[in-house]
Parts: C-alpha cells; structure tokens; sequence
C-alpha cells in the first residue's frame, strides 16, 4: 500500500522528533557566527562583570537575543538557559521541557583579545536529556554538530576519537578559567604540572569549552578537563565528544553531571582515569545552586 506524503513526514518526525529543531540550530548559529565576525571587525565597548577577567561584549547579549527570539518564533513552548540571561538573573533551571541551552559567545576573552577561537554553542535537552550539540566555531568557519544516537560530524565529515590508550603519546587540553582566588589558582597549576610530568606530549587550551570538546571528538587532542566551567559551555560538545565515541566523567571519577561546573572529557576510560588521578579538586557552586 502507498504511503501518502503526510504519512512519511509523521514517520520521519516520529524516526528523529527534534530533526527540526537542530536544523534550526544550525542555521541560528551561522547567522549569529556572522554578527561575531562582523564585530570582530570592529570597535567593540567593552563592559565588565564580577571579575576584570570575566569580560562581557555587547556582543554577548546582541548574538543570545538573537538566538532566543529565532527560536521562540520557531518553538514558542520551549525553555531556554542562556549565559546572559543567567548573569541577569534569571534561574538556572533545567526541567523536563525541551530546553535550549546557549552560550553566544564561547570565548568572550577571546573575542575581546581578538584570539582566533571563538564559538557559538547550543546544546538541547529533553527530560533533562542532551538531545542535540551545535558548536559553530565562527572564526575558522566549522560547523560542529552531534545527535544522541546518529553520530558527530564537522562540516558533514564524521568525527570519531582517537584510539591512543597511552597517556604518555596524548595531548591534553585544559584552562585556566576565570577564577583568580591564589588557592584555586594554585590547585589548577598543580594539576597541570602533574599531567605534564607524567609526562604527556602537550598540555593546551584554546580559550574556548567548546572548542576544546570538539578538538577531543575530532582526535586532535585525547582530553580537555576543567573545574569552573557553567553548563552552557559544554552542553553542545557533551553530545558532540559522546557521538563520537568519547566519555564523559566528573573529575572526581564519577558520572558526568551538566550542572556541576566539572567534567573530563576524553577519547576513552583509559585516558580519563589516568588525567582523573592528578586532578586537584577545588569548590565550585552548582549552576542549579539555589541563590539566596
């Protein structure tokens, strides 16, 4: 018997629901990778948050409004977490309503500095589960996409991990974060010189989450670890380091939790529990932490 066209949309909708919505994702991000070019270009004022190393641009807010209302027009139902929407004092919520989560500006001292890595990132979650990442790194113009059981991909080229087990042949990726307490500085220099006189090959960063977790799905680096990090930075590459056959881990060894402000992600355990050994772990508050 024939399938008429409405039958064949509905199968195709009920084969992969949230279809349209990463379309829409991708298509948002490259609109909003051009208006980060275009102030690149630029004179961008400058305006600063709590700490002189935690730089917010208008660009910031002009790319996630951007986003946001794209996406209200498209799916009005729907829930969004965004970095700037946070910092204004908005909730942290993730709930069991589709969920975009937004980073406009991945690299905001980056942007400012005029360092070539900076990404928008947007990641999508169901019932609290990460559906879809989009990392669109606007500068080198690479589209980084993953979906929860249909694999990750850069420019429509599969990305996979690298098969190295060996810690000693690895180059691991990492930052410094914003935090400029001396003891949590000091903690994350103590881990970085541990990892490296494991030794391993190379300890970088790139300034930018999101690229570091697509730069572990493309093979090009076997792990990026951080304390500090917010939910947002790393919701996108969390499925795009999974669909290419990564691992997700708290720095404490235990299950990968979105909202705890540190993760591991690497290419395989191996890699992951041997980065895990050396990690200082110092405080950093919950994304969903209740304000008073």
């Amino acid at each position: 018997m024939a399938v008429n066209s409405d039958t064949n949309k509905y199968l195709g909708k009920m084969e992969d629901p949230w279809k349209e919505a990463m379309d829409h994702a991708v298509a948002v991000a490259r609109k909003a990778g051009a208006v980060i070019r275009d102030a690149l270009q630029n004179e961008v004022k400058i305006m600063c948050k709590s700490s002189s190393v935690d730089l917010v641009t208008k660009t910031d807010q002009k790319v996630e409004n951007l986003i946001i209302a794209s996406v209200k027009e498209k799916f009005p139902t729907h829930s969004f977490i965004g970095e700037e929407s946070v910092a204004a004092g908005q909730p942290c919520i993730l709930s069991d309503n589709p969920t975009w989560i937004i980073d406009p500006v991945d690299g905001t001292t980056n942007f400012v500095h005029g360092f070539p890595f900076v990404a928008v990132s947007i990641g999508f979650a169901v019932k609290k589960e990460l559906e879809f990442g989009v990392v669109y790194s606007c500068v080198e113009d690479k589209m980084y996409t993953g979906r929860k059981g249909k694999g990750a991909y850069c420019d429509g080229e599969k990305l996979q991990v690298s098969d190295q087990t060996d810690i000693r042949k690895s180059m691991i990726i990492s930052e410094l974060g914003s935090n400029r307490d001396p003891e949590t500085v000091s903690k994350i220099f103590s881990t970085m010189q541990k990892i490296l006189c494991i030794p391993v090959h190379g300890l970088r960063g790139s300034g930018t989450a999101a690229t570091n977790m697509c730069l572990v799905a493309s093979g090009a680096v076997e792990a990026f670890f951080e304390i500090g990090i917010h939910c947002w930075d790393i919701a996108a590459g969390a499925v795009i380091v999974t669909e290419a056959g990564g691992v997700l881990l708290d720095v404490d060894g235990g299950p990968f939790d979105l909202m705890s402000r540190r993760m591991v992600s690497a290419n395989n355990k191996t890699i992951a529990d041997r980065i895990i050994k050396e990690i200082d772990i110092f405080p950093a508050e919950r994304d969903d932490a209740v304000k008073k």
